[in-house]
Protein backbone atom coordinates (compact mmCIF):
# COMPACT_ATOMS: atom_id res chain seq x y z
CA UNK A 1 0.00 0.00 0.00
CA UNK A 2 1.81 3.03 -0.96
CA UNK A 3 2.34 5.63 1.80
CA UNK A 4 0.77 9.13 2.18
CA UNK A 5 2.25 11.58 0.56
CA UNK A 6 1.23 14.62 2.36
CA UNK A 7 2.15 12.79 5.72
CA UNK A 8 6.08 12.33 4.38
CA UNK A 9 8.48 14.40 5.09
CA UNK A 10 11.61 15.84 3.53
CA UNK A 11 14.90 15.22 4.61
CA UNK A 12 15.02 19.40 6.06
CA UNK A 13 11.95 18.93 7.89
CA UNK A 14 12.68 15.46 9.50
CA UNK A 15 16.19 16.95 10.67
CA UNK A 16 13.78 19.58 12.42
CA UNK A 17 11.81 17.55 14.09
CA UNK A 18 14.26 15.39 15.18
CA UNK A 19 16.75 18.20 16.08
CA UNK A 20 19.42 17.24 14.17
CA UNK A 21 21.52 17.89 11.12
CA UNK A 22 20.35 16.34 7.57
CA UNK A 23 23.63 14.85 6.98
CA UNK A 24 23.24 12.98 10.20
CA UNK A 25 19.86 11.46 8.80
CA UNK A 26 21.81 10.73 5.86
CA UNK A 27 24.76 9.03 7.24
CA UNK A 28 22.14 6.47 9.53
CA UNK A 29 20.44 5.99 6.10
CA UNK A 30 23.91 4.82 4.38
CA UNK A 31 24.80 2.55 7.34
CA UNK A 32 21.48 0.57 6.30
CA UNK A 33 19.73 1.75 9.95
CA UNK A 34 16.45 3.74 7.99
CA UNK A 35 15.38 3.45 4.52
CA UNK A 36 12.97 6.45 3.43
CA UNK A 37 10.79 6.44 0.84
CA UNK A 38 12.26 8.48 -2.75
CA UNK A 39 10.34 10.71 -4.80
CA UNK A 40 10.14 10.63 -8.30
CA UNK A 41 12.37 13.32 -8.27
CA UNK A 42 14.54 10.77 -6.30
CA UNK A 43 14.22 12.94 -3.25
CA UNK A 44 14.08 11.48 -0.05
CA UNK A 45 11.08 11.31 2.15
CA UNK A 46 10.22 10.08 5.68
CA UNK A 47 7.37 9.22 7.22
CA UNK A 48 6.45 8.64 11.24
CA UNK A 49 7.79 5.15 11.66
CA UNK A 50 10.64 6.11 9.82
CA UNK A 51 11.26 9.21 12.53
CA UNK A 52 10.22 6.60 15.29
CA UNK A 53 13.40 4.64 14.28
CA UNK A 54 15.69 7.99 14.03
CA UNK A 55 14.82 8.57 17.25
CA UNK A 56 14.89 5.39 18.74
CA UNK A 57 18.89 5.29 17.03
CA UNK A 58 19.24 8.87 18.41
CA UNK A 59 18.38 7.60 22.21
CA UNK A 60 20.61 4.28 21.50
CA UNK A 61 23.64 6.77 20.40
CA UNK A 62 23.07 9.28 23.59
CA UNK A 63 23.22 5.86 25.80
CA UNK A 64 26.36 4.82 24.54
CA UNK A 65 25.70 2.27 22.04
CA UNK A 66 27.99 1.31 19.04
CA UNK A 67 26.48 1.80 15.35
CA UNK A 68 27.24 -2.30 15.36
CA UNK A 69 25.34 -3.29 18.44
CA UNK A 70 22.53 -0.44 17.13
CA UNK A 71 21.91 -2.48 13.67
CA UNK A 72 21.22 -5.91 15.63
CA UNK A 73 18.79 -4.19 18.25
CA UNK A 74 17.14 -2.91 15.29
CA UNK A 75 17.07 -6.40 13.83
CA UNK A 76 14.81 -7.17 16.97
CA UNK A 77 11.43 -6.00 17.87
CA UNK A 78 10.60 -4.36 21.18
CA UNK A 79 7.66 -6.41 23.46
CA UNK A 80 5.07 -4.08 25.38
CA UNK A 81 4.94 -4.62 28.97
CA UNK A 82 1.59 -4.60 31.36
CA UNK A 83 3.08 -0.63 32.43
CA UNK A 84 3.20 0.37 29.09
CA UNK A 85 6.83 0.15 28.65
CA UNK A 86 8.36 -1.64 25.35
CA UNK A 87 11.60 -3.82 26.36
CA UNK A 88 13.69 -6.47 24.73
CA UNK A 89 12.44 -10.30 25.86
CA UNK A 90 15.37 -12.14 26.89
CA UNK A 91 15.32 -14.01 23.88
CA UNK A 92 16.03 -11.25 21.88
CA UNK A 93 18.63 -10.19 24.02
CA UNK A 94 20.20 -13.47 24.14
CA UNK A 95 20.07 -13.15 20.17
CA UNK A 96 21.66 -9.28 20.19
CA UNK A 97 24.49 -10.98 22.35
CA UNK A 98 25.01 -13.66 20.57
CA UNK A 99 25.24 -11.72 17.44
CA UNK A 100 27.95 -9.18 18.97
CA UNK A 101 29.94 -12.24 20.66
CA UNK A 102 30.43 -13.53 16.97
CA UNK A 103 31.62 -10.29 15.24
CA UNK A 104 33.82 -9.49 18.37
CA UNK A 105 35.44 -13.21 17.47
CA UNK A 106 35.81 -12.41 14.09
CA UNK A 107 37.49 -8.90 14.89
CA UNK A 108 40.27 -11.00 17.37
CA UNK A 109 40.48 -13.34 14.48
CA UNK A 110 41.60 -10.53 11.85
CA UNK A 111 43.68 -8.77 14.69
CA UNK A 112 45.63 -12.02 15.13
CA UNK A 113 46.13 -12.09 11.69
CA UNK A 114 46.96 -8.86 11.32
CA UNK A 115 49.55 -8.90 13.82
CA UNK A 116 51.20 -12.24 12.59
CA UNK A 117 51.92 -10.41 9.25
CA UNK A 118 52.75 -7.02 11.11
CA UNK A 119 55.85 -9.31 12.72
CA UNK A 120 56.50 -11.08 9.47
CA UNK A 121 56.51 -7.71 7.60
CA UNK A 122 59.27 -6.24 10.49
CA UNK A 123 61.43 -9.38 10.29
CA UNK A 124 61.72 -8.78 6.31
CA UNK A 125 62.04 -5.34 6.47
CA UNK A 126 65.25 -5.99 9.03
CA UNK A 127 67.08 -8.07 6.81
CA UNK A 128 66.43 -5.77 3.92
CA UNK A 129 67.81 -2.78 5.74
CA UNK A 130 70.92 -4.74 6.26
CA UNK A 131 71.10 -5.97 2.85
CA UNK A 132 70.57 -2.38 1.46
CA UNK A 133 73.21 -0.93 4.10
CA UNK A 134 76.06 -3.42 2.71
CA UNK A 135 75.15 -2.30 -0.78
CA UNK A 136 75.36 1.21 -0.06
CA UNK A 137 79.06 1.06 1.76
CA UNK A 138 80.07 -1.25 -1.40
CA UNK A 139 78.84 1.70 -3.37
CA UNK A 140 80.95 3.94 -0.97
CA UNK A 141 84.18 2.36 -1.29
CA UNK A 142 84.16 -0.08 1.68
CA UNK A 143 86.13 -3.48 0.94
CA UNK A 144 83.60 -6.28 0.81
CA UNK A 145 86.33 -8.19 3.03
CA UNK A 146 85.67 -5.46 5.66
CA UNK A 147 81.84 -5.80 5.36
CA UNK A 148 81.95 -9.40 5.55
CA UNK A 149 83.98 -9.98 8.10
CA UNK A 150 81.34 -7.71 10.05
CA UNK A 151 78.22 -9.36 8.73
CA UNK A 152 79.92 -12.59 10.18
CA UNK A 153 80.94 -11.10 13.56
CA UNK A 154 77.41 -9.82 13.86
CA UNK A 155 76.01 -13.55 12.65
CA UNK A 156 77.99 -14.55 15.90
CA UNK A 157 77.45 -12.33 18.38
CA UNK A 158 73.48 -13.44 17.29
CA UNK A 159 74.35 -16.68 18.01
CA UNK A 160 75.94 -16.36 21.35
CA UNK A 161 73.15 -14.11 22.77
CA UNK A 162 70.17 -16.31 21.82
CA UNK A 163 72.44 -18.81 23.00
CA UNK A 164 72.96 -17.18 26.51
CA UNK A 165 69.58 -16.05 26.69
CA UNK A 166 68.27 -19.64 26.49
CA UNK A 167 66.78 -21.00 30.34
CA UNK A 168 69.37 -21.93 32.44
CA UNK A 169 70.03 -26.03 33.26
CA UNK A 170 69.21 -27.15 29.65
CA UNK A 171 71.38 -29.70 28.31
CA UNK A 172 71.63 -31.61 24.95
CA UNK A 173 70.22 -35.43 25.60
CA UNK A 174 72.40 -37.88 26.87
CA UNK A 175 69.95 -40.17 26.62
CA UNK A 176 71.54 -44.05 25.55
CA UNK A 177 75.07 -43.03 27.92
CA UNK A 178 77.91 -40.80 27.38
CA UNK A 179 78.02 -39.61 23.55
CA UNK A 180 80.97 -40.89 21.57
CA UNK A 181 83.41 -38.42 20.91
CA UNK A 182 85.11 -39.78 18.07
CA UNK A 183 85.59 -42.97 19.20
CA UNK A 184 85.85 -44.55 16.01
CA UNK A 185 89.33 -43.18 14.71
CA UNK A 186 87.64 -41.31 12.12
CA UNK A 187 89.13 -38.06 11.64
CA UNK A 188 86.15 -35.11 11.71
CA UNK A 189 85.01 -34.11 9.42
CA UNK A 190 86.58 -30.86 7.47
CA UNK A 191 84.84 -27.68 8.08
CA UNK A 192 83.45 -25.95 5.39
CA UNK A 193 85.28 -22.72 4.14
CA UNK A 194 83.60 -19.50 5.61
CA UNK A 195 82.73 -17.15 2.61
CA UNK A 196 84.54 -13.95 3.13
CA UNK A 197 83.15 -12.16 -0.06
CA UNK A 198 80.16 -12.12 -2.40
CA UNK A 199 79.90 -15.86 -2.95
CA UNK A 200 83.39 -16.53 -2.83
CA UNK A 201 85.61 -18.05 0.03
CA UNK A 202 88.03 -17.23 1.69
CA UNK A 203 90.40 -19.85 0.15
CA UNK A 204 90.01 -18.80 -3.04
CA UNK A 205 90.21 -15.23 -2.22
CA UNK A 206 93.67 -16.25 -0.79
CA UNK A 207 94.93 -17.57 -4.15
CA UNK A 208 92.85 -15.48 -5.64
CA UNK A 209 95.19 -12.48 -4.54
CA UNK A 210 98.80 -14.44 -4.57
CA UNK A 211 97.97 -14.88 -8.33
CA UNK A 212 96.88 -11.17 -8.68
Amino acid sequence: MPRDSSALLTVRDAAQRLNVTPRTLKYYEERGLVTPTRSEGRYRLYDEQNLEQFARILRLRALGFSLHGITEMLKRPLESLDDGRRRYSQESLQQIADALAQQIDTLDARIAAVRRELREAQTVRTELAGDLDYLRQRLSGVPSETLIDERLAATRRRKEEAKASEPPGRRPSTRGGKRNSNTSGASPAAKPAESNDEGESASERKHGSARE
